[in-house]
């Protein structure tokens, strides 16, 4: 057979792509990511470094912070394969993607293959048949520069995430993560809570007026401006940490009898203009999407979230229909230039044409992520509708997006005029404000306030005015209103927050905000990230021990020295060096020891709310969540309250209502026992016995879907009696037992079970019911029992793909499923407070996720094979007579 040349890429979907403009002669194989990295846990770690000091890390901080690299196990038949095609071709090409990531997948994968045939690397920015023959006639070596950049950051968020994580969990909670970039995006969301909880709100008043021209159309509204000369207060005036106005003297606040004042004014006449000013605008199109501006885009409009964005702008790219999306230039080819402008030219007229080439200068200092925008690829943009005939809605939504502010950013300027037409009252001045496009221009493909290609030329217009004329009020109105706390931030927000402030780059954004939401220091209200009590008290903890390393300015500049490394100005060793072991401020590791010796977990695990006789009331961390305390009571905190909810008033009421003994139901008519129906952290139960004899109460879970109000002394008692007899199996005679188990209720006898469908409770259950059940065969699935999963939600036909999408109570928890994919709720989130929207986004990931695990058919083989190993694992432990143990993992903490 003759030789080839193997080209491998990361992911099964590009390889088909790349496939398709490649010869007979390459081979294409997907890496499936990267093939190897630091140890994820302990049973990793090769047993020769076991005993080393530095072994948990993964990196020996005494060798020049050498890394420790692994092939994990999920990984090693990949590389088999790997190699196995290596063995067979005469030329091997790399071709990851081409920032630093890939090229860091692209070098592992030469140290890991050992090739003895040559070997180039092969990049390119989209995924199109001259792009790839491009990039085999420009073949270079790997870029030593970057692939070190990129392990340095690699390093320092692991020596990070594992050294400052054990002092959280030491000190504050176990479980609790470090990050070296997630912290300080948890610090931003945690600053601006702050500033919502110092927020004290002023109550102002306005006036609106409906105002008309006689005998010209249309009315129009104006509000009050300034009574006397006097500008009238507004929100903006007010310091929000006090209430009080910034400058008292230089304005007037008006109250309610002062606004009604005017609207009399305003009733009674004259009314009459005072003032028409007109100036013309210009308003240009936006640059083209770089990785930032696509994810707040895509977040503001589509409601996607910033890994959704990624997922499906991969899903794009890997398919060949826009250029690399993880970029930070906005520069466009000559190709996509010519592309856009043709396209103009065609569908909107020469008109719509910008004169000349536009051409925009990147903000960032140092984009080198891609050499591109984000842009339809090729050199003949591919319409809208045959990605959405070929990938679906959700993918034709972002490209849609894409194609739209591609083909904008090349057209005319949109022209107009604003008017200010100032109206005057007695002593009050009011202001309308009106606008008139007059050429539409780029507006006409995009908006990036509204995406409407038929919008109006005309907005906001207001009738031909001169100075004097006079004018008739309609309706005038007295308004009450208040000041509003700082917005929390969104996930586009933050995003632009973070670029803003230099911190991350285009491929570690979306993860950030993952992970600040993954790791439960945030939940989404609405689209608001709410920082949890949790993040309060270890950005706190952050704060006064590493305040450097969770300083904006520090980990901006830290990007930058990842740069200069980038471009072969600095040594990695060097600034590993003085990150760890400090130079002119102390290292990451003296601080991790001071802070051994020095926190005190008394101190740094309260949050005060404020006193209450003489008592400090305040939110603790503890072992299992927060709670608050007075140093007598306590009351536990829900997992989903936002910190500037928890007033001291609040959490007084918390406290009273939990120190009350709960309500007796009665006592048992038996044994005598009081009887207590109580909420806990997982929901209702019932308990029998108060603890005070010493002896454990007995306790018993509602069954599902009973509502509180039903739940009486008798049936309690019923709940307490489970797991109950019911009596014998005639042809084996075991009992027959009804229970109320882990997994909801059930029905056993001897080795068979049965779960109760939902209109059967294990407390009514007769025997005949249950024969029944156990008559029935074993339905295929999870613990092979015949469970009728209870509908808890529907969310109602998914617009993508037209399947009805509900939310199941399953053996392991709620899910959602679309009748061919499921999606876990992930944990930390209430599926009952969850909207359609993100019941459809996670089912898309999922559905995401199979895809680049190889497919359907690839997932089920994979759910085969642990099957198959866990079979044969019971197994072996019951011919030895022992149970395996899993090693526990240590969880990977930055990214």
């Amino acid at each position: 057979m003759a030789a080839k040349s193997l080209v491998i890429v990361e992911s099964p979907t590009k390889a088909k792509t790349i496939t398709k403009f490649l010869g007979k002669d390459f081979i294409v194989r997907a890496s499936m990511g990267h093939v190897r990295d630091l140890p994820e846990n302990a049973s990793e770690v090769p047993a020769k470094l076991k005993k080393e000091s530095w072994a948990r890390l993964g990196v020996n901080v005494d060798q020049n912070f050498e890394p420790v690299y692994v092939v994990p196990k999920n990984k090693k038949d990949q590389v088999k394969e790997l190699q196995d095609l290596l063995k067979t071709s005469d030329l091997l090409y790399l071709a990851t993607d081409e920032d630093r990531e890939g090229e860091s997948i692209s070098w592992h994968l030469r140290e890991v293959l050992k090739p003895k045939i040559p070997t180039r690397r092969l990049v390119f920015h989209e995924i199109t048949k001259d792009a790839i023959q491009n990039s085999l006639e420009h073949a270079r070596d790997i870029d030593e520069d970057l692939v070190r950049a990129q392990e340095t950051r690699r390093i320092i968020d692991r020596l990070f995430g594992y050294e400052v994580s054990p002092l959280l969990w030491k000190k504050m909670a176990p479980g609790l993560s470090a990050g070296r970039v997630q912290s300080v995006a948890v610090r931003l969301l945690v600053e601006r809570e702050r500033a919502r909880i110092r927020f004290r709100s002023a109550a102002y008043w306005g006036v609106k007026a409906k105002l008309q021209k006689p005998g010209a159309e249309p009315s129009f509204e104006a509000e009050l401006l300034q009574i006397a000369g006097k500008r009238v207060a507004t929100s903006k005036d007010f310091n929000p940490d006090t209430g009080k106005l910034d400058d008292p003297n230089a304005l007037v606040l008006l109250d309610q009898a002062g606004a009604e004042r005017v609207v009399k004014l305003l009733e009674a006449g004259p009314v009459s203009v005072k003032s028409v000013e007109q100036k013309p605008f210009i308003q240009r199109p936006a640059a083209p999407f770089v990785t930032s501006s696509l994810q707040m885009e895509s977040n503001s409009k589509l409601r996607f979230s910033a890994k959704r964005t990624m997922q499906v702008a991969q899903q794009l790219y890997e398919n060949g229909y826009i250029t690399y999306m993880r970029t930070d230039s906005t520069s466009l080819s000559e190709e996509a230039v010519r592309a856009a402008r043709s396209l103009i030219t065609a569908e909107y007229g020469k008109e719509y044409l910008s004169p000349s080439v536009r051409t925009y200068e990147t903000k960032v200092k140092n984009a080198q992520e891609a050499h591109e925008a984000i842009r339809p690829a090729g050199d003949k943009f591919t319409s809208p509708e045959v990605v959405q005939a070929s990938l679906g809605q959700e993918a034709f939504r972002l490209y849609d997006l894409i194609y739209k502010r591609t083909v904008a950013c090349q057209m005319a300027d949109a022209r107009g005029t604003n008017t200010t037409v100032l109206v005057e009252a007695g002593d009050a001045t009011l202001r309308a404000s009106g606008k008139v496009i007059e050429f539409a221009g780029f507006l006409k493909a995009y908006a990036e306030e509204s995406d409407d290609e038929n919008q109006s030329d005309q907005v906001r217009v207001l009738p031909q005015m001169a100075q004097g004329d006079g004018l008739k009020t309609l309706k005038a109105d007295s308004l009450e209103r208040s000041t509003q706390p700082p917005n929390r931030f969104t996930e586009g927000s933050l995003i632009k927050e973070l670029e803003k402030l230099g911190i991350g780059r285009p491929s570690t954004w979306a993860s950030i905000v993952e992970l600040v939401l993954n790791r439960s220091y945030a939940f989404k209200k609405g689209t608001a990230l709410v920082p949890t009590f949790t993040a309060m008290g270890v950005v706190g903890l952050l704060e006064q021990h590493f305040a450097n390393f969770i300083d904006y300015k520090y980990t901006a500049n830290l990007e930058d020295d990842l740069d200069a490394i980038s471009r072969g100005e600095e040594q990695s060793t060097v600034y590993l060096k003085a990150f760890y072991f400090g130079d002119a401020l102390p290292g990451l590791k003296d601080l991790v020891q001071h802070g051994e010796k020095e926190i005190d977990p008394r101190i740094i695990n309260g949050l005060p709310l404020g006193e209450w006789e003489g008592k400090k009331v305040e939110v603790r961390i503890g072992r299992y969540g927060p709670f608050i305390s007075d140093g007598e009571r306590r009351a536990s905190v829900q997992d989903e309250m936002p910190p500037d909810e928890l007033t001291l008033d609040k959490a007084l009421e918390m406290l009273e209502t939990a120190s009350k003994e709960p309500e007796s139901l009665g006592l048992h008519p038996d044994l005598g026992m009081p009887i207590f129906l109580k909420v806990g952290r997982y929901g209702p139960y019932v308990q029998m016995g108060d603890g005070r004899d010493g002896a454990k109460p007995k306790m018993a879970s509602l069954v599902q879907g009973t509502d509180l109000k039903d739940v009486d002394l008798v049936h309690a008692c019923k709940l307490l009696a489970l797991p109950k007899t019911l009596g014998t199996h005639p042809e084996t005679n075991e009992p027959v037992i009804a229970a109320n188990g882990r997994f909801g209720p059930y029905v056993q006898s001897g080795s068979e079970t049965r779960s109760l469908p939902a209109n059967l409770s294990p407390i009514d259950v007769t025997l005949e019911e249950a024969m029944e059940l156990i008559r029935q065969p074993k339905a295929r699935g999870r613990g092979g029992m015949t469970r009728q999963q209870t509908s808890l939600k529907d969310f109602g036909i998914n617009p993508l793909n037209s399947k009805g999408v509900k939310l199941l109570s399953g053996r392991y928890g709620a899910y959602i499923t679309d009748g061919e994919v499921n999606a876990t709720v992930p944990r930390g989130s209430d599926p009952m407070t969850m909207t359609p929207e993100q019941a459809f986004e996670l089912l898309a990931a999922r559905a995401q996720q199979i895809l680049d695990q190889g497919g359907p058919e690839a997932a089920k083989k994979a759910t085969k094979a642990r099957r198959a190993t866990k079979k044969a694992a019971t197994k072996t432990a019951k011919k030895t007579g022992k149970t395996p143990v899993a090693v526990p993992e240590e969880v990977e903490i930055e990214f």
